[in-house]
């Protein structure tokens, strides 16, 4: 698969559009999920409801900075569960999501996103292996190797290869400047195909999207699947009904822009400033998607 890798670094990668600006699909309501029996400071019904409402309020919250604010201290805390329950999936899962939302959306030093996201992938790393025994020690696998581990994997734990598979994008953009972490990009793709495949997984929007992401790294004349991208990005926006605005965000951004289609590429981000950015769980998300469109839409007609 060598020719795979050398497409890639050929697309000039070290600057690719892998843009993980929205934080809601980083950010899903994980302390929900996290099994707080063995944690005495929060494991009563309210200290666990508590949890749940904070996080839920981080995601109704219509203003980043104050979230960029407050993320460090749920790290932390998600930190601590670790310690305590270091084999627990749902803890595991939750210190990885948040580390790679906080690294690659709200940290701008790329010294430190990269270790926040290299923390984010080890938690990844080991809510996989804790969930399958035969997905242990992925990294440094050929594309082969892990296509054949990956391949095994069954829907009982999707949830985890979800996380692994994110933190792991998270982790190549924080490294772009990184040929080796850039190779690894086939071998997630292949993971988010995989997760389609099986099924299990609560994430399904933003699998597409990112597999929409990742098919239109490339033109292609260089082995880019745009077709297929626009696919994926549809699929997002029909599921969610068109209320995730960063799926319209991403299809303008990495489609549109593609293939220098302007017609669409205006018509998807007036659609996202026209749209209430007031929805269930996506708020956050679609506040920073609001403001990504617009900087789209002014560089436009230097880019077109």
């Amino acid at each position: 698969m060598q020719f795979v890798h050398e497409l890639y670094a050929l697309a000039g990668l070290a600057k690719a559009r892998i843009t993980f600006s929205s934080a809601g699909f980083l950010l899903p309501v994980i302390f929900a999920s996290i099994l707080f029996s063995g944690c005495s400071t929060i494991a009563s019904r309210a200290g666990a409801g508590l949890a749940e409402n904070l996080t839920t309020a981080m995601m109704e919250q219509d203003d980043p900075e104050l979230v960029r604010e407050a993320v460090p201290s749920y790290l932390l805390l998600v930190d601590s569960f670790i310690v305590s329950s270091p084999n627990s999936t749902a803890m595991l899962n939750a210190g990885g999501q948040m580390y790679a939302a906080y690294g690659a959306v709200f940290v701008d030093d790329p010294e430190r996103a990269k270790l926040l996201t290299a923390r984010a992938r080890l938690y990844g790393e080991r809510a996989l292996c804790s969930a399958d025994k035969d997905a242990c020690n992925l990294n440094g696998l050929s594309y082969d190797e892990f296509v054949a581990k990956v391949s095994k994997i069954k829907a009982g734990a999707a949830a985890e290869l979800y996380t692994y598979s994110l933190t792991s994008l998270a982790y190549i953009r924080s490294n772009s400047d990184d040929y080796v972490a850039i190779a690894d990009l086939p071998k997630i793709q292949f993971a988010m195909e995989h997760l389609l495949s099986i099924g299990g997984s609560e994430n399904e929007v933003d699998i597409y999207l990112y597999l929409g992401i990742l098919s239109t790294l490339r033109p292609q004349a260089l082995g880019g699947k745009p077709a297929e991208g626009r696919a994926y990005f549809e699929k997002a926006i029909a599921l969610s009904k068109g209320e995730n605005l960063q799926a319209k965000v991403e299809y303008a951004r990495s489609y549109a822009r593609l293939v220098y289609d302007r017609e669409l590429h205006d018509q998807l981000l007036n659609e996202v400033l026209a749209a209430p950015v007031e929805q269930p769980g996506m708020t956050l998300s679609n506040v920073m998607a609001q403001e990504q469109a617009a900087a789209l839409l002014e560089s436009a007609d230097d880019y077109f």
